[in-house]
């Protein structure tokens, strides 16, 4: 049998408690571009390397395929909304919840239906050539390209 815990890890308090000053920030400095850039170079650069190598690299290549997205941190993560403001892509570093691995996430208002069964998520461990590639090809179609 399970044991019961006693509600969430110190982590999850952790993201909880990040996810309201994100909001409080969020409302003060207004849902800009800019404001989102700014918060999301900030909480790349608190990363530690590794996650900050990956975090970089896919900031990157969503601002190239999908400059439409708009970036903001989502629970401390670096993450990228559609025009209505909704989360379609998200990167969880390691260290968050101190993983073996990244996540690539995407959201429900990420456009990749495929039938009955499809992803929703990507470990990551490092960009290479073919990481890079898949990681492009999703997030245009996420975000609605073809």
């Amino acid at each position: 049998m399970a044991e019961k815990t006693a509600g969430l890890s110190q982590e999850e308090r952790e993201a909880v408690k990040q996810r309201a000053a994100e909001l409080r920030a969020e409302a003060k400095a207004g849902k800009t571009r800019a404001a989102g850039e700014q918060a999301l170079r900030e909480a790349i650069a608190e990363l530690p390397a590794d996650d900050r190598a990956l975090a970089e690299g896919i900031d990157r290549i969503v601002t190239e395929v999908a400059p439409q997205l708009m970036p903001k941190t989502w629970y401390g993560f670096p993450a990228y909304t559609d025009r209505d403001g909704k989360v379609v892509v998200f990167f969880k570093p390691a260290s968050k919840y101190t993983s073996r691995y990244a996540t690539l996430g995407f959201e429900e208002s990420a456009q990749l239906d495929d039938g009955d069964l499809w992803v929703t998520s990507f470990a990551v461990l490092a960009l290479t050539p073919k990481t890079e590639q898949t990681i492009t090809e999703y997030v245009r179609r996420a975000a609605g390209g073809s």
